[in-house]
């Protein structure tokens, strides 16, 4: 099967010759190109990987492979994910601040997870209780084990996907903004710094685009 990239290559080199200042910068980040960089070109590009070609400023030739992580799913894919990765690039060489989301938005997915820690939280309270209600019965036909194990599950899960929203906060919103996602992150778990990292990502895509 072509790759469907590769197959539009002549197109998208000819198009990012005019952009030799991102070229440079895909060449220093992502290629871990070394010294003054004079000029890059890009000599190839595929679904999988991009090929640069750097000429220093002792006139050595030096070429690296950027490799797409993960693999474009095709050719409309490519603008998106160069635009991304020339802010990602950008970002970490100090040329360009990062983006900054200053508004809290509950995503839609969010509300199917939310209810489980108060469903959790429930069967555990009533796994003690004499009561002998709904809760009581439930615990019992699930089995107590398996409750505390699905919340020790639960617990671990969203404190770790917590820690990894904590760490796109700290750099892309404020204080109050970004306690609520990682409090809602502990609620509901993937959805919030999924959705956080989705409106990271159009930001980043913003920003390259007013300067295009």
């Amino acid at each position: 099967m072509a790759d469907p990239v590769a197959e539009k290559s002549a197109f998208l080199k000819m198009y990012m010759s005019n952009h030799p200042d991102t070229l440079v910068a895909y060449a220093k980040y992502y290629g871990k190109v070394e010294g003054h960089i004079v000029s890059a070109e890009m000599t190839d590009i595929s679904t999988k990987r991009m090929i640069l070609l750097c000429t220093l400023k002792s006139g050595e030739k030096q070429s690296t492979e950027v490799t797409f992580n993960p693999p474009l799913v095709g050719y409309e894919a490519v603008k998106p994910r160069l635009l991304e990765m020339k802010a990602i690039a950008q970002e970490k060489l100090g040329m360009i601040k990062a983006p900054k989301i200053d508004t809290f938005v509950f995503p839609r997915d969010a509300w199917v997870s939310l209810p489980l820690p108060f469903v959790l939280g429930w069967l555990l309270s009533s796994a003690g209780s004499e009561s002998g209600g709904v809760g009581s019965w439930l615990v019992h036909w699930i089995g107590v084990g398996k409750v505390q194990w699905a919340t020790g599950i639960f617990v671990v899960l969203h404190c770790l996907e917590s820690l990894y929203t904590w760490s796109l906060c700290k750099k892309h919103t404020g204080p109050n903004v970004g306690t609520m996602y990682i409090v809602g992150t502990l609620m509901c778990g993937f959805p919030m710094w999924k959705d956080l990292r989705k409106r990271i990502q159009d930001a980043r895509i913003n920003s390259v685009m007013k300067v295009q």
